[in-house]
């Protein structure tokens, strides 16, 4: 077999690139990410119309259209804009595993398309209700509300999709693409949102976030892949006996219990650092806002970082190893929070190198979404997808409310050390489960 080698004879090496040249190859994690190997997901261009329509989707969403146009236009107070953040959630909350339900009894790119369109609308009614001088915080809670039902769908249709669309092997790289271009959007979306709003105006924000809907289902219904109807197993019980169905097999499956668990754990640790982070950096540690919003930008970069170096990590370590590492690494990373004290430059250091701790919880979402589209088959897998998610969602919920008492009982850092310490919990309680073992996404039985 012909062997290719660098500039100095030697054979090349897997996973250190080829220099004919002679000179040290540079790996930088943008370059492998961005190369194009002969095959893989870049000649894939269903699955790259997939990406290319989710990052569209997403970095509209973040842009930040219903928060400016309810403060800059309507004047909006700060339980205007906590009703508004309520009607954006609600819907996930309440309906969300019965979006699992209907994702399973339909095809998948309908759906991702439909919802597209409707957001598209909702976004779209804002600057026509601006021109007609009729705009209110009652029409915002109303697009808050079925943007956060049609999202929650969304979400979970394209996570049930993507198994369609690539094979098992190619599914870590898939999310991890996936994953990047998010993370990118996170980084990026709202500072973008904010200066369109000051350059223009918040409607205008409005006008460009319903145009990147009407853009994503664009790129979606250019997907050429024919999907098959959805497999039944005979009479269906109901959406409810659907939904309770969903439920039993996440709570049967070993693997899929412990990863709930975890996102539970995750969920709960996360919503008490959401709640506590901000105003412990500003009135406990003394930084300004836009210091403290600087830091927090580097926990951003670190993730996108994260989503490009998932697929080799995974590769080397296994899915199931690097899953739980990820977790551990970072809520043992979260300690360092509550240690930040002493001169603003030591303190500001101790934040920036907990952010870029990012990078492992960036590889857990992607691993274990990963193996939820491994093992799961096509007709179970968006219930167990809004199953996962909704208990997150809630765990999240109820760490944030917890986080208020947690901090008036034991004050800010060591509310911020016992969020830490949840997080890092729910990894170690994988070390013992079956993810650990698992060393790659198993092909899935996907029937329909």
């Amino acid at each position: 077999m012909h062997r290719r080698v660098n500039g100095s004879g030697q054979p090349c090496v897997r996973d250190r690139g080829c220099d004919t040249a002679g000179v040290a190859p540079r790996l930088t994690c943008t370059r492998k990410f961005l190369r194009t190997p002969k095959n893989g997901l870049w000649r894939n261009p269903d699955f790259l119309k997939l990406w290319s329509a989710q990052s569209v989707s997403v970095m509209g969403s973040v842009l930040g259209a219903l928060q400016f146009t309810a403060i800059l236009t309507l004047d909006a107070e700060p339980l205007h804009m906590s009703a508004l953040t309520a009607f954006g959630v609600a819907p996930a909350l309440v309906l969300g595993v019965f979006a699992g339900a209907w994702v399973d009894r339909l095809r998948r790119r309908p759906i991702l398309i439909a919802t597209d369109l409707v957001r598209m609308a909702l976004l779209g009614s804002i600057p026509v209700a601006w021109q007609l001088d009729s705009l209110s915080m009652e029409q915002l809670y109303v697009v808050a509300f079925f943007h956060g039902l049609m999202t929650m769908f969304f979400d979970v249709a394209y996570r049930s999709y993507l198994p369609s669309l690539v094979p098992s092997t190619d599914l870590v790289e898939a999310n991890s693409k996936l994953s990047a271009s998010a993370a990118v959007a996170e980084v990026g979306g709202f500072s973008l949102g904010g200066w369109l709003a000051q350059v223009f105006s918040a409607v205008a924000v409005a006008a460009v976030d319903a145009a990147s809907f009407f853009v994503s289902g664009l790129l979606l219904a250019w997907i050429r892949k024919p999907e098959p109807e959805p497999a039944s197993d005979g009479e269906r019980p109901g959406m409810v006996g659907e939904v309770v169905i969903g439920l039993r097999f996440v709570a049967g499956n070993p693997v899929l219990r412990a990863m709930g668990v975890s996102k539970a754990a995750m969920g709960v640790g996360g919503g008490i650092f959401s709640a506590l982070i901000v105003i412990y950096g500003i009135e406990t540690l003394g930084f300004q806002p836009g210091v403290l919003g600087t830091i927090f930008a580097i926990g951003g970069v670190s993730s996108i970082c994260g989503a490009m170096a998932a697929t080799r990590v995974t590769r080397r370590v296994g899915i199931g190893k690097t899953l739980v590492l990820g977790l551990i690494i970072f809520g043992a990373s979260g300690f360092l929070i509550p240690l930040a004290r002493g001169p603003l430059l030591v303190a500001g250091a101790l934040l920036a190198v907990q952010q870029l701790f990012d990078f492992a919880i960036a590889i857990y979402e992607i691993n274990q979404v990963s193996i939820r589209q491994g093992i799961v088959s096509s007709r179970m897998l968006g219930r167990v997808n809004a199953s996962i998610e909704v208990t997150s969602l809630g765990a999240r919920l109820m760490g944030a409310v917890a986080a208020g008492a947690l901090a008036e009982v034991v004050g800010l850092r060591w509310g911020l050390a016992v969020g830490a310490a949840v997080m890092m919990a729910g990894g170690l309680v994988l070390v013992r489960s079956a993810v650990w073992g698992v060393v790659s996404v198993p092909g899935s039985d996907r029937p329909g």
